[in-house]
């Protein structure tokens, strides 16, 4: 099924973002176009400093936009208030890098999960049912609630903190996930894992994925589309097969060269 017969969940029109002014002012993000589709597996790719976290910032709502619009469902996203926000947020999700900066120290895990359930309209469920809801989604990730309950996050490792992570976003079940290098921390079985974690999630509930990343294999490998970005740019997009194996911008050429082969001497003259 070609992304022309998918409904188009967010889309970006001249999108960028400046911080500071005059001399000191820096473009984070540069005049970006973006059409992102209904249960799509999108990586944006950049190095660091490219504009990709800033502009995830801006998907999510974290910062404001400088110039152009975001469309959601092809409606001009409106999050003018914190009402709108909430509502906004409870269609879009992240999960990030660093899994031990996105809990609060002082909840526990059940609390954790329970605040899910609850921002899903589930609040007046009996408590039985929230343990049956809460047994599934830590099963999903290959994590036993009973052995959760009553611990705080920090308790955990932090491949086990990356699961917990994903249980949420199995409880929240959001139309759109951001995924800001959310395997970076953890060990390459885990990071597979992870990865197939998050494509049956997609399959189940047919989520939209957002990987921002600057790993150009791994996007290759999980990615229905990929944009790169060079210096707030989107400088090259389209499917994975066409940007990875027919690259036509320099620096996509660049960052494929800079994959090491296993086969071959490695070149570190670049280095």
């Amino acid at each position: 099924m070609s992304n022309k017969n998918k409904p188009m969940c967010l889309s970006g029109k001249g999108v960028t973002k400046i911080f500071g002014h005059g001399e000191k002012k820096t473009v984070a993000v540069d005049n970006v176009d973006f059409d992102f589709y209904e249960g799509e597996l999108i990586s944006i790719v950049g190095e660091s400093g490219s504009g990709k976290t800033t502009l995830a910032k801006m998907l999510l709502g974290l910062i404001n936009v400088t110039e152009g619009e975001i469309y959601y469902h092809d409606v001009l996203r409106d999050i003018s208030t914190r009402k709108k926000k909430k509502e906004y947020w409870k269609e879009i999700q992240a999960i990030f890098q660093d899994p031990f900066s996105s809990f609060n120290v002082f909840s526990k895990i059940d609390r954790v999960l329970l605040d899910c359930i609850n921002m899903r309209g589930g609040r007046n469920l009996p408590m039985a049912k929230k343990i049956e809801m809460m047994t599934e989604a830590c099963s999903f990730v290959n994590l036993k609630f009973e052995e959760l309950t009553n611990k705080y996050p920090f308790e955990l490792s932090g491949g086990q903190m990356q699961r917990l992570m994903i249980a949420r976003i199995f409880l929240l079940k959001p139309k759109i996930l951001l995924a800001d290098e959310p395997t970076s921390m953890i060990d390459a079985c885990s990071r597979a894992t992870i990865l197939d974690m998050l494509n049956n999630l997609r399959n189940e509930i047919g989520m939209t994925i957002i990987f921002i990343t600057h790993d150009i294999g791994l996007a290759y490998y999980i990615s229905d589309t990929v944009y790169i970005m060079e210096h707030g740019k989107v400088v090259e997009f389209g499917s994975a097969d066409e940007v990875i194996l027919n690259p036509k911008a320099e620096y996509t050429k660049r960052l494929i060269s800079d994959v090491p082969k296993i086969n071959e001497e490695w070149d570190l003259s670049t280095v």
